[in-house]
């Protein structure tokens, strides 16, 4: 175990604490109270931590929250699926970036790649033929002339594939997706997002500690932001 916080700890609190005395309080006293808010399990915050990580590129710190993920109940099946979600989601170089820090938690531990997902799953989860049916026909009358390679590989390689892909669940992989909008200030694709997760299982209670959660992790601003978005979500929903 030394070793595996040896290669995840990218500063320390003396180190924090040398630079601004007050951070290194709020780390512990304010962070400490936000993780131990009961509307969200730990596990479930690890995902919408590192997801917002990330989004970001902030891999200094990725280390420690994929150690703290693994302690909280992730596994490293959706570890791995975390990080290829997030490269449609937060970019393929952000997605890359989070690779070194991670690999050398899961080099500590002694994961190794035939422990994780395949390329190729053995198979798929089932599609929901009426939902896809009425995005593939509402994307394509908005978007086909527009970027007709966009929209096709929105449904071949997201939604026909990526989603489909079992080694995350359904409801955390809109989870984390979620977490990447809500980071990167992507309000505009919030709401059929948040929709999804929340008919994927997330309760609003959930929902709420997400963004409540984030705000720490993306800054108020984006969390702030995302409010609105959250509310007419919740009201639609009769949440």
């Amino acid at each position: 175990m030394a070793d595996t916080q040896a290669a995840s700890r990218p500063f320390s609190p003396e180190l924090v604490s040398s630079v601004s005395p007050a951070l290194e309080a709020h780390t512990v006293d304010r962070l400490k109270e936000v993780w131990t808010r009961p509307g969200l399990s730990f596990r479930d915050r690890s995902l919408i931590s590192i997801a917002a990580l990330i989004t970001r590129g902030q891999v200094a710190g990725l280390g420690l929250y994929t150690d703290h993920a693994l302690n909280n109940g992730v596994t490293p099946s959706e570890l791995s699926e975390t990080v290829l979600q997030l490269a449609y989601y937060a970019g393929w170089a952000n997605a890359l970036s989070a690779t070194p820090a991670m690999g050398a938690v899961f080099a500590a531990r002694g994961i190794s790649a035939d422990q994780l997902p395949a390329e190729i799953p053995d198979q798929f989860l089932p599609l929901e033929e009426p939902a896809e049916a009425q995005r593939t026909k509402t994307v394509g009358e908005q978007f086909e002339a527009v970027a007709p390679g966009l929209v096709d590989y929105t449904t071949r390689f997201l939604f026909r594939d990526l989603w489909l892909r079992p080694g995350l669940a359904p409801r955390d992989r809109s989870l984390v997706t979620v977490a990447a909008l809500v980071t990167a200030g992507q309000a505009a694709q919030i709401t059929f997002h948040l929709t999804r997760a929340m008919d994927n299982g997330l309760t609003r209670e959930q929902a709420s500690e997400v963004v409540t959660h984030l705000a720490f992790y993306a800054g108020w601003p984006n969390a702030m932001s995302a409010l609105p978005v959250f509310k007419d979500v919740f009201a639609k929903r009769g949440a």
